[in-house]
């Protein structure tokens, strides 16, 4: 579902690139649905809290278009109202490119992946980065407690538009932290299937004194 992410991303270009290949029709009927909205709902806001990355992409001044990875603990980008995200900037390798770019553009798309249940969401917005040395309260809303990075800036990103895209093509991957949560039932099985044949051995008197002659 498209939420203005076609009013913006859909030139005039892109919109006879589309015609030329035959999707326009397709793309024209779902712009002129009712679920177009730049809020970001209950389904957007637990999709984000629960990720530990995201790429963001901004352009230079001189018209070259730059991606980033930014990760931390999940929940580290937060939706801090229904228009606005947020996140602690930690220090990385000190190229600043995002943030010398936005200084002259402060358009940004920014793109986060769920590979594990295949769904992507893509953001549309504008972003102001707020140096903590000329404001230390700016990052106190946005902190990581006992997340050892050192925040250098407090950054806002105002949501133009978003958009959900469909899973096709994306191969699933897992976190460490994934596999644990996914793997528990069987280890729980494991567990309990182990102490029950340690509980029979014990009844049946193998492998300890208590077992019968012949």
């Amino acid at each position: 579902m498209s939420h203005r992410y076609s009013e913006i991303a859909f030139t005039d270009t892109v919109k006879a690139v589309q015609q030329r290949m035959g999707s326009r029709a397709a793309y024209a009927r779902r712009e002129s649905g009712p679920d177009a909205n730049d809020r970001l709902g209950p389904d957007e806001a637990a999709f984000i809290a629960s990720r530990d990355s995201f790429y963001i992409a901004s352009v230079s001044e001189t018209g070259w278009p730059y991606v980033q990875f930014r990760g931390g603990p999940p929940g580290f980008l937060r939706v801090l109202d229904e228009h606005t995200l947020g996140y602690a900037d930690f220090r990385g390798n000190k190229q600043y490119i995002t943030t010398g770019n936005v200084i002259g553009n402060d358009r940004v798309s920014l793109f986060l992946m769920d590979y594990a249940h295949r769904e992507r969401l893509k953001i549309l917005g504008h972003m102001a980065v707020t140096d903590i040395r000329d404001n230390p309260d700016s990052a106190a809303e946005l902190a990581v407690p006992d997340y050892q990075a050192r925040v250098e800036r407090a950054v806002r990103i105002t949501v133009a538009a978003f958009e959900w895209n469909c899973p096709q093509h994306i191969t699933p991957r897992f976190t460490q932290a994934e596999l644990v949560e996914a793997l528990a039932p069987i280890r729980n099985e494991l567990t309990a299937l182990r102490a029950e044949n340690e509980r029979l051995k014990r009844q049946l008197g193998v492998g300890g004194q208590g077992g019968t002659r012949t």
